[in-house]
Formats: C-alpha cells, structure tokens, sequence
C-alpha cells in the first residue's frame, strides 16, 4: 500500500540541553537518517524541521509559527503528499527499521491508525501509520493546532497497537542511547 512519510524533526531537545537530537549519531548514523532509511519506501517524506543534511533527499517544512508543538509539525507535514496513509514517525526513534513501517502500514486494516508500543508497552503516537483523512480530520477538530496534546488530538481516532518492541522505544535522555 502506498505511503507517505512525516517526519517530525523540530522539538527544542530541552533534555539534550539544546543539543540537535535529530542529528546525534548512534553507530556512525544519525537519529534522522535512521529514520529516513525506515521511511525510505515511503511515495513522499517531508520532515518538520529546520534543514539538515540527510543521506538522501527529502521535502522540509516547518510549522507556521516555528515551535508549535507535535500537533502543529503534523498539520504542516499533512500539507506534504497526497498518499491515502501517512506514517508518523519522530525522528528520535533509532531502532525502527523499513520491516517496522511495513508492519504499521500493512496492520492498518480498517482502523485509523495502527502504531507501535515501545518495551514498557506505552503506546507511542508518533510511531505509527494513520489514515490521512482520519488525521486530517482529527487535528482539524482541535483548531488552532499550536501547544496541542498529541494524546488528546487523536483520542477519538479507532487505533490499535503493537506487542511491546524495542522500534517504539525513543530517544529522551542520553541513558535512551545505551544499547
């Protein structure tokens, strides 16, 4: 099924201290090109987010105004392609593979969207493949979509998740980069 890809790309790294989560480097690749790799089948990908250089060429936009919050990198993301499923992905999820989006595209079947637990089981949002109407509609319904909850923006969407994987386990500290 044909997919495109948003990448969100543009949070402050606070627990960083500032520095460019996206661009922390795990075995010699970024944390944003191990995602653009997952994404790489994907029809279209824009990440939300100031321009970096990436191993392969990719769409960039920001939301309007900058730092926005999630919710606002989606509705800028969804401005991007024209594919019936969109998969969301943070750009600080390092052990996500092309196999894991596979899975969240191809595990959608009726539903909204289908994503990934991380380890602990917690259900990650922005790890998982949506219907681009179902999303569209849901982040229209909060208006202004500036400083949302993720969580609350996609309550009344029909979701399913994942067993417990080590793909949905992001990158919040540096203790989240030990293998």
């Amino acid at each position: 099924m044909e997919f495109d890809a948003v990448v969100l790309a543009g949070g402050g790294s606070t627990r960083f201290g500032g520095v460019d989560k996206a661009m922390l480097v795990l075995d010699g690749v970024s944390l944003l090109d191990r995602v653009l790799t997952a994404t790489a089948g994907a029809a279209s990908t824009v990440v939300v987010g100031p321009v970096r250089t990436t191993y392969r060429e990719v769409n960039w936009t920001v939301e309007d105004p900058p730092s926005g919050g999630p919710v606002a990198g989606l509705a800028a993301g969804l401005q991007h392609g024209v594919a019936p499923v969109v998969v969301v992905l943070s750009c600080d999820l390092p052990w996500i593979t092309e196999a894991d989006v596979a899975t969240l595209v191809e595990g959608l079947d009726e539903r909204d969207g289908y994503g990934l637990r991380d380890t602990d089981g917690r259900e990650q949002q922005l790890a998982a493949a949506y219907r681009r109407t179902a999303l569209a509609a849901a982040i229209e319904q909060v208006g202004d979509p500036r400083d949302k909850s993720v969580r609350r923006t996609l309550a009344g969407l029909d979701l399913d998740w994942t067993e417990p994987t080590r793909a949905g386990d992001d990158v919040d500290t540096w203790s989240d980069l030990d293998d």
